[in-house]
């Protein structure tokens, strides 16, 4: 009888060391850089930064827009997509390997463990405003 709750133990710890729920976690890291980089950056998900570079954490299923704005420049924005990456590659085939890995691979999709930010690192250039300038045709006498 014990030998069974052992193995039990051991398949299913097993199962999930591949996971990638366990390996790479449902949220991950961000980081957002502007040019200049005394922009203020901010996202559609309510972060902010005073200046460049910003770095923040997001649950991987999330995509979201990462806006800049500084004093001279015309404020400017960075879509930020969520992907599945060749990162996530191991955890799926432990998953697909393992004995129960099934219920792993449910999991990450569902979480969304096996998904990437991109672009990560995702950069604004900010573009100075300028003067329009005014073209004065010349006319010959």
């Amino acid at each position: 009888m014990n030998m069974r709750v052992v193995g039990c133990a051991v398949g299913a710890a097993l199962s999930l060391s591949a996971c990638n729920t366990l390996t790479r976690g449902t949220e991950e890291p961000v980081t957002i850089t502007a040019s200049p980089a005394t922009a203020r950056i901010w996202t559609s998900l309510g972060h902010n930064c005073p200046q460049s570079p910003c770095t923040v954490t997001v649950d991987r299923r999330t995509e979201f827009t990462a806006h800049a704005a500084a004093r001279g420049y015309r404020p400017g924005t960075v879509t930020v997509t969520t992907k599945l990456t060749d990162k996530a590659a191991p955890g799926v085939i432990g998953n697909a390997i393992l004995p129960g890995g099934s219920v792993g691979l449910v999991i990450d999709a569902a979480n969304g463990a096996m998904m990437d930010h991109a672009p990560n690192p995702a950069h604004i250039e900010l573009v100075p405003m300028g003067r329009a300038r005014v073209r004065r045709s010349r006319t010959t006498s």
